[in-house]
């Protein structure tokens, strides 16, 4: 945050402020009224299209700029505050005004979870708002979720439809209150109401129904997190796989009865944004809710709603410390469901029990996902809670929009030197995906009013990513995978020089037109080169073997001339006596893929042969590891290219159990690629490495990787802001399409 404008030495009678950043919807305004009642000023402050504009007059106009900024709400984010003299007025009172339209260079902040003084009254008697499950103030509550344009006004949100009472009118006008123009107030009297009681759904819920509830980004499905037969009959009727359920808790000590949960944990299961965290299981949960992982999701209640449906398991039930499954509430592949006529819909099958309510979620967002790893808290998913906060860039690049890729997809939008970076979108595999990316898109660019000069896409010619970028009428723009994966964690850490990149992932399309996933990339610019990367491996079917470990592992097997073990390895495996032959062919497609190497060693030590939901087989193998072990010797590096030829060799000869081969494959995957990166940065003259790519989601790998770069004097970066996954691609695509404009029009001689 920078303060911009006169000498305040010289005390002008009046002053204009313009305050920009995160400063509408989170009781700015109120808080500039009353500091400038306290310094008895006169003037006035309302937000615009730019942010806030102060104007205040009097004598302390020098004591109030300098306090501003210390003492702004909890959810205010201050970027910049320019500061200029203007004609005096005579002001003696001070007003908020209207809001000022205009192009829009403002931003919303994300919703926030329940404060501690409206929890208070919740649970009061006394209190208009007592057991009300949209209570909210202008420190809590739904900000972007019901956001349909800026400046952030009543008007402007799904709570226009809501006329205020009173009683609410009385508090937003009141300068001394909480909910001074608390633009989503409301109370039983004039807001939002349920289609069924708390009772009802606590009844359900403690009977084993499965109760779909209306969040604060969408539609969730809950059921007891201790009722196996509950769980099962989620994951039938969902059409969910293995893949793991987050478990929410009404409280930390209840979380700490069936998880370990360490301060970094901690702090961020508390944050306002209250993620679901991935933290070590003790077990007492059902077992389907994370089977064969040694990590379970888990989260604090949200919204009044949650605490509510606690509150009552535990009055009317004794469940003191019980746990709720909370997943989205959708079909395998499809969106979160926001409205409540698809909801009745697309819900009955799934859930006993469908509670609507009357307010609209105007744009869907899922529950953020985050760990702690390497120390620091990552992101697995980035959504509610900390979309639209935006990215910091190094510099201001002209507006560009980037959309990613196909699994994981996001979309991005850069305005001067802030990129926004959409909430998680899912899958693009199906036509409801596809349409919530487009709409995504449309808001986005809306509100932030941006016009794009340029779309950048993933370089896969047939992803509907793509597909949409080349169709929609904009200059386009191709960036190759791994690329923009190094290029979103540059971009992130302000790195404008050259940087090596180690991206472990599962598959990007290559420069080349291979299936790439383990690669070493130095980076400068909108440009790249390719200095190394894991030795190819055969992918006996495709797209197929990554799906079915077993494949894999079968072809480490044939790299090692023991085909003749394929078929008695694998008996189980149908197509296993086959597979020989596949993979003899000379147009075999191979891989430089690090999923797929962690695929083919869960195939070779038995902890997975086919998946059920991407990257089982890596997490299963992650879960047996306690702390990696290095083989010496385990690797070779030839021209850049990385073979474990000697690992492999030693996990299928060493007649090892399976949590001892996990630990060495993971000690020596890191170890080896460490040595990949000090080579090249002893050849380059190099110090700064970053790390991306899905893998690096893997704690005992980042960690290793990490460690091993500092004590070989190596400066190694790992995203925070965003995941590593390609969730944070559409960043990367985003600041080299940026890059290529501001090169384009030098060259040109154009204005940047």
């Amino acid at each position: 945050m920078s303060t911009s404008g006169p000498t305040l030495a010289l005390q002008p009678r009046r002053l204009r402020l313009r305050v920009r950043g995160a400063v509408q919807g989170v009781g700015f305004r109120p808080y500039v009224h009353g500091l400038a009642r306290r310094h008895h000023l006169g003037g006035f402050v309302a937000n615009d299209a730019q942010g806030v504009v102060i104007e205040v007059e009097g004598e302390e106009v020098a004591r109030f700029v300098e306090a501003l900024p210390r003492q702004a709400p909890p959810l205010a984010r201050i970027d910049d505050i320019a500061v200029e003299p203007v004609a005096a007025q005579a002001s003696r009172d001070f007003r908020i005004s209207e809001s000022v339209g205009g192009r829009v260079t403002t931003r919303i902040v994300p919703d926030a979870a329940m404060c501690d003084q409206c929890l208070a009254e919740l649970f009061d008697p006394e209190s208009r708002f007592h057991r009300y499950p949209f209570v909210n103030c202008t420190h809590c509550g739904p900000r972007f979720t019901i956001a349909e344009r800026l400046p952030y006004d009543r008007a402007t949100t799904a709570m226009k439809r809501f006329p205020l009472c009173e009683a609410c009118r009385a508090d937003y006008e009141t300068p001394d209150g909480r909910r001074f123009h608390a633009e989503a107030i409301s109370c039983p009297r004039c807001g939002p109401r349920l289609s069924h009681g708390v009772d009802d759904i606590a009844a359900a819920l403690a009977a084993g129904q499965i109760v779909a509830i209306k969040g604060l980004g969408g539609y969730q499905l809950l059921c007891d997190a201790h009722d196996e037969q509950a769980v099962r009959r989620l994951r039938e009727r969902k059409r969910r796989d293995g893949r793991p359920f987050a478990v929410m808790l009404a409280s930390v000590a209840a979380a700490i009865e069936i998880a370990d949960i360490d301060p970094a944990e901690r702090a961020l299961l508390e944050q306002i944004a209250r993620p679901i965290v991935l933290v070590t299981s003790r077990g007492g949960i059902a077992p389907s809710v994370a089977p064969g992982l040694a990590k379970v999701g888990v989260m604090l209640p949200v919204a009044p709603l949650h605490h509510l449906i606690f509150h009552e398991l535990h009055a009317l039930h004794g469940q003191t410390a019980r746990a709720l499954v909370c997943t989205s509430a959708n079909l395998s592949g499809e969106p979160l469901l926001t409205g409540n006529d698809e909801a009745r819909a697309g819900l009955a099958d799934i859930a006993d029990l469908i509670v609507t309510h009357d307010r609209d979620i105007v744009i869907r967002a899922d529950d953020s996902v985050a760990a702690v790893i390497a120390d620091a808290p990552r992101f697995i998913r980035r959504a509610r809670g900390y979309v639209p906060e935006p990215i910091r860039l190094a510099h201001a690049v002209p507006p560009c929009l980037a959309v990613g890729a196909h699994l994981k997809a996001t979309v991005t939008v850069t305005r001067g030197d802030e990129a926004f970076v959409s909430q998680h979108l899912g899958d693009l595999d199906t036509a409801q995906a596809i349409r919530f990316f487009e709409e995504t898109i449309g808001h986005l660019t809306a509100i932030l009013d941006v016009a794009p000069v340029l779309i950048a896409h993933d370089l896969h010619p047939d992803l509907a990513s793509t597909r949409y970028a080349q169709s929609c009428g904009l200059p386009s723009l191709a960036v190759q995978h791994h690329h923009a994966h190094a290029a979103s964690v540059m971009a992130e850490h302000g790195l404008t020089e050259r940087a090596l990149a180690l991206v472990l992932d599962g598959y990007g399309y290559g420069s080349d037109g291979g299936a790439w996933g383990g690669e070493l990339l130095l980076c400068e610019g909108a440009r790249f080169q390719r200095l190394g990367h894991l030795a190819p491996l055969n992918m006996p079917g495709g797209d197929r073997a990554a799906r079915e470990p077993w494949r894999m592992a079968a072809a480490v097997l044939h790299e090692m001339g023991r085909d003749a073990e394929i078929a008695s390895r694998f008996a189980a495996q149908p197509q296993a006596p086959h597979l020989a032959m596949l993979l003899q062919r000379a147009d075999a497609p191979a891989t430089t893929s690090a999923g797929r190497l962690f695929d083919a060693v869960a195939g070779l030590l038995g902890v997975n042969m086919v998946q059920s939901y991407e990257g089982e087989a890596a997490m299963k193998l992650e879960a047996l590891v306690r702390e990696p072990v290095t083989l010496a010797r385990g690797w070779s590096i030839r021209d850049g290219v990385l073979s474990l030829r000697p690992l492999l060799a030693h996990l299928i000869e060493g007649n090892l159990e399976a949590a001892e081969a996990a630990a060495l494959f993971h000690g020596t995957l890191a170890a080896a690629c460490v040595d990949l990166i000090a080579t090249a940065a002893r050849a380059t003259g190099i110090e700064i490495v970053t790390l991306s790519g899905g893998c690096f989601l893997n704690a005992h790998l980042a960690t290793q990787i990490i460690r091993g770069c500092r004590a070989a004097g190596l400066d190694a970066r790992l995203p925070r802001q965003l995941p590593p996954n390609d969730g944070g691609l559409s960043l990367g695509q985003a600041w080299i399409a940026g890059q290529r404009v501001i090169q384009d029009q030098k060259i040109s001689g154009g204005s940047v």
